[in-house]
């Protein structure tokens, strides 16, 4: 089924006879699927054994009659009281060994066995129930899997399940010891039974312990999902399953996750991002956010959850300006949403999110947003299917890496260095220079790309440096930064060779010496012109290298800061420190103008969607306040009344003809 526009719905938070309304309401919106039920566990099953579906049955049989579709949530995100009640243990534990309550959601351990008890039981007669209902299209499993736990869950069962993950892995406590590195501080082990989970400690924690610890924590969330994703297709083979993602969150390898759904789906809010964004970069923390799920299978996606108002929970963000809220949808289908869901329905008059508003207010009144959201859908239905499944076939890639985040989480090195933060440098830079990205991971095909960015390369193995080597020697240009090679998978330092270890020759040039800019930062001159840079500087040593900016402060003034070294038939450059915006920039320009779709004022994004026959073009102003673009010759306007200059937060769409 073709279906391009949602909502989230609740129809349990509203009286029945609303229901009705509220279908008529969305049918003339132009909604073609809700989303439901996702945290309905208590609705649909008030006491053990004891299911009630019949309500749910009526919500989707009355949204059928208006031509509307349903996907299904399993609750299992908020498990109810009575299970609670019944079983305390398997309420999450943090760090310090706390137990974590009834009164939010996720407030459950996803490795005790009482709980999977539970889950298995109620998933079960859920999807019985409701594999046969032609209505129902997919579902979801849980809820933003990951969300609220962090490194929670710290409980005995977890322990022994962590145990139980390492000793698969490592085989001996010996082979465990050796790659610890527990002769530090009297660490070592003289059986899997006698770790723990890396609770709080007397004073620090062993890296090698607490990256493994993350990587458990995520193939544990994975394993959840199948555990639930394997009983759906039990009872309905013919019915996808995606996961509502969250961008950049950390908890869970999205990549692992992404090989158990038909598509991945995220849940995007624009506004969250406002209070980080400079002008000069308006729109790009959403843009990166899209780019990663896209990347999580290399495909199109759904929008599980679209943002339509303020939101929050205690504190409540800015209110969309008119024209926003169908520019922020637009930039999702930019940049490869096949479907926009938007979140929520209508705003709750109860419970933590209140004012997480909706397309229709507490009021039950539809408004502005209703109406802007409306417009949205009647104008960009058909642009919609035709764009189905087309991809932007970017030239230039990002390589995003969970095991590069966690290890620099752990030791971050500089207090403000975030791995994310530091990718973002480049994605911003590129994005500025409406240079279509896509963001991979360290498995991905690189030879697809004629310029790869593989920013803190932190943990290296011979088989990622010889396919960076490859990459480089077969043509393409590699971008590699600060920290590349310090240490191996296990985290723990390269203790044979000099920075930036086995990529040396790739780079030319050997890091003896490196600074942490704490309180400080560093000039860089690049052809006449200072530049400023902050958190960190390698102090380069070039061997075949030539150097394109220097230091000019510090005791390392006039030594290579950014360099570029020619190896096979490709280049690779190594940047030696964290880059401001403006120097962010200049570098761009230097390794990738080539690739632009465009020159835009600030604010301004150009992206694309390509066809086998036509491109797509997106123009997207994120000011508040009309802006003048140059549209290259040959783009042909898709809508009527694309003038410049183009209104406050604008949405222009052109396409071209491509291919024979």
């Amino acid at each position: 089924m073709n279906i391009q526009f949602g909502v989230d719905y609740y129809p349990e938070h509203w009286p029945v006879q609303r229901w009705e309304t509220d279908a008529k309401l969305m049918q003339a919106m132009g909604v073609q699927v809700v989303r439901m039920a996702e945290f309905s566990w208590f609705k649909m099953e008030p006491e053990e054994g004891k299911f009630n579906f019949a309500w749910l049955d009526q919500a989707i049989e009355l949204l059928a009659s208006y031509g509307i579709k349903s996907v299904l949530g399993t609750p299992t995100a908020a498990a109810p009281a009575w299970i609670i009640e019944r079983n305390p243990e398997i309420q999450p534990t943090d760090p310090q060994g706390r137990r974590r309550h009834f009164g939010g959601r996720h407030h459950n351990c996803q490795s005790n066995e009482v709980y999977r008890a539970h889950v298995k039981r109620f998933v079960n007669a859920f999807a019985e129930h409701f594999a046969p209902n032609p209505n129902v299209i997919g579902w979801q499993v849980g809820n933003e899997l990951g969300n609220s736990h962090n490194e929670l869950c710290m409980c005995e069962s977890c322990e022994k399940r962590f145990r139980e993950w390492l000793e698969k892995k490592y085989g001996t406590i010996e082979e465990l010891n050796r790659r610890w590195g527990t002769d530090f501080w009297s660490q070592g082990y003289q059986n899997f039974a006698q770790i723990q989970a890396p609770k709080l400690t007397v004073t620090g924690v062993n890296p090698s312990q607490m990256l493994d610890w993350k990587r458990f924590h995520s193939d544990l969330i994975v394993e959840y999902h199948q555990f639930q994703s394997k009983i759906l297709r039990h009872y309905a083979p013919d019915k996808w399953i995606t996961q509502n993602m969250m961008g950049f969150a950390e908890t869970v390898d999205y990549f692992e996750l992404g090989k158990d759904l038909e598509f991945s789906s995220h849940d995007q809010y624009p506004s969250m991002n406002m209070v980080r964004e400079k002008p000069q970069y308006l729109g790009s923390e959403g843009a990166g956010q899209l780019d990663i799920i896209r990347g999580t299978k290399e495909q199109t996606f759904w929008i599980m959850e679209q943002q339509t108002t303020l939101n929050g929970w205690y504190e409540v963000s800015r209110r969309p300006r008119p024209g926003q809220i169908h520019l922020w949808a637009m930039q999702s289908v930019a940049h490869g949403a096949d479907t926009i869901v938007f979140f929520r329905w209508r705003s709750c008059a109860f419970g933590t999110e209140q004012y997480w508003e909706g397309v229709i207010p507490h009021s039950g009144i539809p408004g502005r947003v209703y109406d802007e959201i409306k417009g949205f859908m009647h104008k960009n239905g058909t642009l919609m299917q035709e764009i189905k499944g087309l991809m932007p076939q970017s030239e230039a890639a990002i390589v995003f890496s969970y095991d590069q985040e966690y290890a620099i989480d752990i030791q971050p090195h500089h207090p403000d260095m975030k791995y994310v933060d530091h990718l973002m440098t480049y994605y911003r830079a590129l994005y500025r220079q409406n240079i279509p990205v896509d963001l991979i991971s360290d498995q991905s095909d690189f030879s697809r790309y004629k310029l790869l960015v593989a920013p803190l390369q932190y943990m290296m193995d011979p088989v990622l440096e010889e396919k960076y080597r490859t990459y480089v020697k077969n043509g393409g240009t590699l971008v590699l930064t600060m920290r590349t090679g310090v240490k191996d998978r296990d985290n723990i330092c390269d203790s044979e060779r000099p920075l930036p270890g086995g990529l040396a020759d790739v780079v030319g040039l050997k890091v003896y010496d490196y600074d942490c800019l704490r309180q400080l930062q560093v000039k860089v001159a690049w052809d006449g012109k200072e530049y400023i840079c902050d958190k960190w500087c390698d102090v380069i040593t070039p061997d075949t290298a030539e150097a394109v900016a220097c230091y000019a402060s510090e005791y390392y003034k006039g030594t290579p800061a950014i360099t570029v070294n020619v190896y096979g038939d490709g280049k690779a450059y190594y940047v030696g420190t964290e880059m401001t915006p403006d120097l962010a920039d200049r570098f761009i320009t230097e390794v990738g103008a080539e690739l632009s779709l465009g020159e835009t004022p600030d604010g301004v994004e150009i992206t694309r969607r390509m066809g086998a026959d036509k491109a797509y073009y997106f123009v997207l102003n994120h000011n508040g306040k009309e802006q003048m673009v140059n549209i290259p010759e040959g783009w042909q306007s898709y809508y009527e009344g694309q003038t410049m200059p183009m209104p406050a937060y604008g949405v222009y769409v052109y396409t071209e003809k491509v291919g024979k």
